[in-house]
């Protein structure tokens, strides 16, 4: 069966913005979790709007019902705790409770995972975001150990620097190592909408980037 309705987190983000597009232009019906439901000005008939935080399990429940897949591109809120473990656990729960399989989610380059023979400038970045940025680099790692004890089928997408434009170039996959610097987030919005119906990275952690 087709997925036709998508729960989105993180449809205002810089690149949540480009997947809501990608979605529309498909013909998807859409709910999307805002904080700040009356700072969304885009209006589509494809479009609900659900008020709720992702913290919260209740909103994702409301979220999330009556929906085929779910597609997140949830990023750090300034000043905030970090929100990663938080958020998944109760992702997981309610697409659990709800039948509901296909997850997709974005996460960043600082992921590892057993199979990965990354570069030596992805390391030396990955070992930055931990030196940095440790709770929240911490909190995406858990994340993903998270999403591989889940029955769920799921694509944890990890990605380099997320460049914000309309233009589309040539992107490339790998499950072990980044070979580029960036991701147009178009192309990333377009990948994002295209796993919703493909099977080739469930249960894995592909890197996406543009070559």
């Amino acid at each position: 069966m087709k997925t036709n309705r998508i729960a989105v987190i993180g449809g205002t983000g810089k690149s949540g913005k480009y997947l809501v597009q990608q979605l529309l232009e498909n013909n998807y019906h859409i709910k999307i979790l805002l904080r700040n439901p009356a700072n969304f000005t885009l209006q589509n008939h494809l479009i609900k709007i659900v008020k709720g935080d992702a913290r919260e399990y209740d909103s994702i429940q409301n979220l999330i019902k009556d929906c085929n897949a779910v597609v997140s591109t949830l990023g750090q809120p300034a000043g905030e705790e970090s929100i990663f473990r938080d958020a998944t656990e109760n992702i997981i729960k309610a697409m659990n409770f709800h039948g509901i399989k296909r997850y997709i989610v974005t996460t960043g380059l600082n992921v590892d995972t057993p199979f990965d023979h990354k570069n030596e400038k992805i390391k030396m970045a990955t070992d930055w975001m931990y030196q940095n940025y440790p709770k929240t680099t911490a909190d995406k790692q858990k994340e993903y150990e998270l999403l591989t004890k889940s029955n769920l089928d799921w694509t944890l997408v990890r990605l380099p620097l997320i460049n914000v434009t309309d233009e589309s170039f040539m992107i490339e996959t790998c499950l072990e190592d980044c070979k580029g610097e960036n991701i147009s987030a178009t192309d990333l919005g377009k990948f994002l909408v295209s796993q919703l119906d493909d099977e080739t990275f469930i249960k894995q952690s592909p890197f996406l980037y543009n070559i």
